[in-house]
């Protein structure tokens, strides 16, 4: 297919590499993004495989906790002027009240509050408000405790990301300490056994592809291999990761001195995984100028 300079440049924003280098990327996998990216890993020539400075999605994620069960959800808005607002704010509030009582995402829609479900409410806001919302995402939890944390907290309970951690023992002060650890560190997975399969084989397949690019023996690559997937793996879940309260003890092993046994978590973030046009400034103030 015929490579575009826009194909290049969102390669480009997407992996730091140069120019030549995403275009050639593109050329290799035929235009296939994912596949793009994987081959200038392989090269050496990607910075970061992540899309996630590209996100540009507003809204507030809020959390609520209630017994042994906590939930997170995502009410998304266009502007960051209205997640601001306070009836936004209200109705993010009693969205995540109405979780608690509700299974999954759907369920919640239908849940009635105050006389009409969900998602009726969410539309009188639209009209309201005259602003686009989204009731996107619901996560949920539930242990012995469940610990909340809110960053970059726009009024209690909710924010720009929201955590829950489930677990047994310790106490709410170290239940913080690991959300405020997952806000940071953005787990994969609680343990090894969680990793998603196709995730594990697909770092595997990039990895033995860097590898052979030194043109080392096989037996040398496959325990390059072995580390590096050691590595992928410790980096990619909680349990396995450094803890950011001490970096000298894995995440496991500072449970394990505070008597506790992390279940569970759910981390939201607004906007993650969204993808919206970009316009650059002198275009946009073009549009609106009318020319």
């Amino acid at each position: 297919m015929a490579i575009t300079a826009s194909m290049v440049k969102d390669l480009r924003e997407q992996t730091g590499a140069g120019m030549m280098d995403a275009k050639k990327a593109l050329t290799e996998t035929d235009g296939d993004m994912t596949a793009a990216i994987d081959w200038l890993r392989t090269k050496g020539l990607a910075k970061a495989a992540k899309k996630s400075g590209r996100t540009a999605a507003e809204g507030l994620v809020a959390v609520a906790v209630e017994g042994g069960k906590g939930v997170a959800v995502e009410l998304n808005s266009e502007t960051d002027f209205v997640a601001k607002n306070s009836e936004f704010q209200a109705l993010v509030k009693k969205i995540a009240q109405a979780g608690l009582g509700a299974s999954d995402l759907e369920a919640l829609k239908t849940t009635d509050v105050d006389g009409k479900p969900v998602e009726s409410h969410v539309t009188d806001a639209i009209a309201k408000i005259g602003e686009n919302m989204t009731l996107r995402r619901m996560e949920s939890v539930t242990g012995d405790r469940v610990v909340t944390y809110v960053h970059n907290a726009a009024a209690p309970d909710m924010g720009k990301i929201g955590v829950l951690v489930a677990m047994t023992g310790g106490d709410e002060a170290f239940g913080r300490q690991v959300a405020m650890h997952i806000a940071a560190a953005s787990p994969a997975a609680l343990g090894e056994a969680d990793l998603d399969p196709a995730l594990v084989e697909k770092e595997k397949q990039v990895q033995m592809d860097i590898a052979r690019e030194s043109g080392k023996p096989e037996q040398v690559i496959e325990k390059m291999i072995e580390g590096r997937m050691k590595k992928f793996m410790a980096e990619s879940t909680l349990l396995g990761q450094a803890f950011v309260i001490n970096p000298d003890l894995t995440v496991a092993q500072a449970a394990e001195q505070a008597g506790a046994t992390i279940t569970g978590f759910v981390r939201l973030a607004v906007g993650e995984g969204i993808e919206v046009e970009k316009e650059d400034f002198a275009a946009e103030v073009a549009k609106t100028a009318g020319r």
